[in-house]
């Protein structure tokens, strides 16, 4: 977000302007992922930027959070957020993984979901397979 400088005027040398955000009209469409396109041009030089509504960047940035590596212990299964077919796994059985590495992706209603581990560990055993169809709640993968 850019700055300009308010009508205050410093009434002292240490004083300091406030600011207050500059809000540009948005250029592009939102995007599926609900960020919005602004071009900006200055002095000839062309800038396109993606702006992203603050509640939305929180929110995946809380889903993406890598978590403790102790904190969970034990097989955990990765299970269908949403029914869906698999479009792609990223993983065999047996690879070390990091928490937040992409695991598979799920296609539901035109839209691709990708699905992420929870926390570091090792591929137990891949329950599903690319073009599979998946229903809410079933097993896709178990990370120990």
């Amino acid at each position: 977000m850019a700055d300009i400088a308010t009508d205050a005027a410093p009434s002292a040398a240490t004083a300091v302007p406030r600011r207050r955000p500059l809000v540009l009209p948005s250029t592009h469409p939102p995007s599926a992922r609900g960020r919005t396109g602004v071009e900006v041009v200055i002095d000839g030089w062309r800038f396109e930027f993606e702006v992203e509504d603050a509640d939305i960047h929180d929110l995946r940035r809380r889903a993406t959070a890598t978590r403790e590596a102790g904190a969970d212990h034990g097989p955990t299964d990765v299970r269908a957020i949403i029914p869906g077919r698999v479009v792609s796994v990223a993983v065999v059985a047996g690879d070390d993984v990091e928490a937040g590495q992409r695991l598979l992706s799920v296609e539901a209603m035109k839209m691709e979901n990708e699905l992420r581990a929870p926390r570091a560990g090792t591929i137990d055993r891949i329950a599903v397979g690319p073009g599979q169809t998946v229903e809410l709640g079933d097993t896709l993968i178990v990370l120990r």
